[in-house]
């Protein structure tokens, strides 16, 4: 049985299981899933073990620094990973090997977190899934011909398949909480500024976030609270005290005030049925454990979609610029044929999106002073086949990932129940901006009363 971080630190901590067994089991199913799931680019399985044994023997003397102690993980390959290739799931890097690690990376590692090694992407965390690149995409575990969201593909198949009990991820549009949903785990994109993105392969300096993914929102928590606090490396970095995210994580949701927005998903877009009853069921749940849960109106999904791709567009187009100009062929065609699109975006477009923004911020700051969170879907269904993901399927269909990437909101997604072919979807909780620990809260009380944490994918016909 896969045990969770949390369950895992316990175990750890009473010298019930050994770092050295779990991560030789982890490398194990990695190494036989992975020719089929494609999640890890690289594994490091050598480095991984020194560090597993060298984790075993400081704990059977000292005790574990905390949680995450002899955990398996693996980072995202826009993560810098010191004398490890950091490629962006891209020709344009593959001999990139940086030279010190990304803040979270060694964050994580100060922590007693073990690497297994680098996970899969969509080409600079925007193009993909896309079958020209040097590494395939990732696949679904539930089912391998299934899409698992982007673009932290890897590391939602990889906690999925229990590869490793979390990783690191990145959301500028829905990065984190498309794998979430599709993948049937949990992720969280933090606040804006409150995790650093230092050594992190940019796309969109203004939306960028740096984010856990796991089993659990209670692992996510644990993750999150070892990630986040200040970076005065990172100017986009909250000069502010890293919150207490675990504490309170068993409070419960009695006296919260939720609104549910249901236009979202039912007016704006149209969800799958098993995608609305998830909702219905959440609001039910919650409602059941003490919250008021009241439907709200926020902007159209349209306009927030609108303004945010042309935002994420023109700052993906002026990181790639230069390269853009030198190495165009060395593109898969996905990103090659977005970022030549986003070239014709003028100033005006972006000043103009720039200013929408901050109309769209207001709109929602105006529905949080009467609520403390938002419930909404995360994705408008079940996972699609991979090969029906088309090139401009984000411009095509409005996301409902991309007004908290916008407002610089928290929103974390949890498993909320199974659909077609018994693949998984997820809800959408958001919260205020630096409330990070109230919506893991409501989260963690939503997956204690219900049943979708105890089903995991169905793997042996893949080992």
């Amino acid at each position: 049985m896969i045990p969770t971080i949390a369950e895992a630190a316990r175990r750890i901590a009473a010298r019930e299981l050994s770092p050295v067994e779990l991560v030789t089991d982890c490398l194990q199913r990695a190494e036989r899933l992975n020719p089929t799931l494609h999640a890890f680019i690289r594994l490091t399985g050598d480095e991984a073990m020194a560090q597993a044994r060298a984790a075993e023997a400081r704990i059977m003397r000292e005790g574990p620094r905390g949680p995450l102690d002899g955990i398996p993980v693996a980072h995202k390959d826009i993560y810098e990973t010191a004398g490890v290739p950091t490629t962006g799931h891209s020709r344009v890097l593959e001999d990139y090997v940086p030279k010190r690690d990304a803040a979270v990376v060694r964050k994580w590692a100060e922590a007693g977190a073990i690497s297994l090694g680098k996970l899969a992407t969509h080409e600079f965390a925007w193009g993909g899934p896309s079958f020209d690149l040097p590494w395939p995409p990732a696949r679904n575990p539930w089912d391998p011909e299934r899409f698992t969201g982007g673009s932290s593909s890897g590391t939602g198949a990889a906690v999925a398949a229990g590869m490793i009990l979390g990783g690191t991820g990145s959301d500028t549009g829905g990065s984190i909480r498309a794998p979430a949903s599709l993948c049937g785990i949990a992720g969280i994109k933090p606040t804006y500024g409150l995790c650093s993105r230092v050594g992190v392969l940019p796309l969109a300096h203004s939306l960028d976030t740096t984010g856990p993914l796991a089993w659990t929102a209670e692992d996510c928590a644990i993750l999150l609270q070892a990630m986040a606090g200040h970076d005065p490396e990172d100017p986009s970095s909250a000069d502010r005290p890293a919150p207490d995210l675990l504490s309170g994580l068993n409070d419960g949701v009695k006296g919260l005030r939720i609104g549910m927005v249901r236009h979202f998903h039912e007016d704006d877009l149209a969800a799958s049925d098993a995608m609305r009853k998830a909702v219905e069921h959440a609001a039910e749940t919650l409602r059941g454990l003490g919250a008021s849960v009241e439907e709200v109106r926020l902007p159209s999904l349209h306009d927030f979609n609108a303004a945010g791709w042309l935002i994420l567009a023109a700052e993906a187009y002026a990181v790639h610029e230069e390269w853009l100009r030198t190495r165009l062929r060395d593109y898969g065609e996905i990103l090659r044929e977005r970022l030549a699109l986003a070239s014709l975006i003028t100033a005006g477009d972006y000043v103009q999106a720039q200013r929408r923004r901050r109309e769209l911020c207001a709109a929602v700051a105006a529905v949080m002073a009467r609520c403390d969170l938002l419930l909404t879907a995360a994705q408008p269904g079940e996972a699609r086949p991979i090969g029906q993901v088309g090139k401009w399927a984000s411009f095509e269909t409005p996301g409902l990932t991309m007004p908290f990437n916008l407002t610089g909101q928290p929103a974390a997604v949890v498993g909320a129940g199974f659909g077609e072919g018994g693949l998984p979807v997820g809800v959408q909780i958001v919260g205020r901006p630096f409330e990070d620990a109230t919506v893991l809260r409501a989260a963690h009380a939503f997956e204690r009363a219900t049943e979708w944490r105890q089903r995991r994918p169905a793997l042996a016909a893949l080992m």
